[in-house]
């Protein structure tokens, strides 16, 4: 197939979420081609070979971001004041992404006797009074040191609102 081509346009789905070994999704592109007066230039492809570019290319960018490990919700979808997952594993470096769902307002403090030592509670927690008061806002974190930490939610930590990550 020949086609003329003097500008084109892929669009690169969205990947959030991703996890080794997860069952590889359907990825879709969209190419737009614009008819103009001047220099052309001939481009013989199959879809697939677009497809493969455009897979390469999504991966060369989820490799040298912060992979997103997994995302914890702040109150369960049935309202009670929880973590959601409450107890998980991530490979060091992966970042966590603590989004309000439901009950707020949220915060995320780690517990500075129950994380490991040399860690400083304070660089990887919110302050006691800021808070996530809107579904949908996020906190972030990436840990890095190897262990175990233990998390609450200031304002629920007294409801049971508590959580547990070890990192690998």
């Amino acid at each position: 197939m020949m086609a003329a081509v003097t500008s084109s346009a892929v669009a690169i789905p969205s990947f959030t979420g991703l996890k080794a070994g997860a069952t590889p999704a359907k990825a879709s592109a969209t190419a737009k081609v614009a008819a103009s007066p001047g220099p052309r230039l001939s481009i013989k492809a199959s879809l697939k070979d677009v497809g493969v570019a455009v897979a390469a290319t999504a991966a060369s960018a989820i490799l040298a971001s912060n992979a997103l490990a997994i995302e914890v919700k702040l109150g369960a979808d049935d309202g009670s004041l929880a973590f959601v997952p409450s107890d998980f594993s991530v490979s060091a470096g992966e970042k966590i992404v603590f989004k309000n769902n439901a009950g707020f307002p949220h915060n995320v403090i780690f517990d500075e006797d129950e994380i490991p030592s040399g860690v400083d509670a304070s660089k990887i927690s919110m302050s006691d009074e800021d808070l996530l008061n809107a579904p949908g806002e996020i906190y972030s974190v990436t840990l890095t040191e190897k262990g175990t930490y233990s998390f609450y939610c200031s304002p629920h930590q007294g409801a049971g609102m508590v959580g547990k990550v070890t990192v690998n």
